[in-house]
């Protein structure tokens, strides 16, 4: 495990950017305190944004949307919930554990 910031740094709801042995991720806490990671690279657009992305729900599902071509994901599997007219991608996702006040990620 990867121990990346502490869990106050994370603003319920918004994303941020964390390496994990030299991979971009994008780490959120969401309101109900879970914190849910997956990779940081758009897999339609190639950008390192979606720690830009927008949290919501669907169907109860956390979900992120990226802020290049508005794909949804799934947060917790990584599933693409919208693929947009193309083959779904997945995202990868990273296991999350707050030690102490600090979030670890693994993949």
């Amino acid at each position: 495990m990867t121990a990346v910031c502490d869990l106050d740094r994370l603003v319920p709801e918004r994303g941020a950017g964390a390496l994990v042995d030299g991979t971009p991720v994008a780490v959120f806490r969401l309101a109900d305190g879970r914190v849910l990671a997956v990779q940081q690279r758009d897999p339609f657009s190639g950008a390192n944004v979606l720690s830009r992305g927008l949290v919501g729900d669907r169907s109860g599902r956390a979900t992120l949307t990226s802020p290049m071509h508005k794909q949804v994901w799934d947060l917790e599997s990584g599933e693409c919930l919208d693929p947009g007219g193309k083959d779904p991608l997945p995202l990868r996702t990273y296991t999350a554990q707050v030690i102490h006040g600090t979030v670890h990620l693994s993949p």
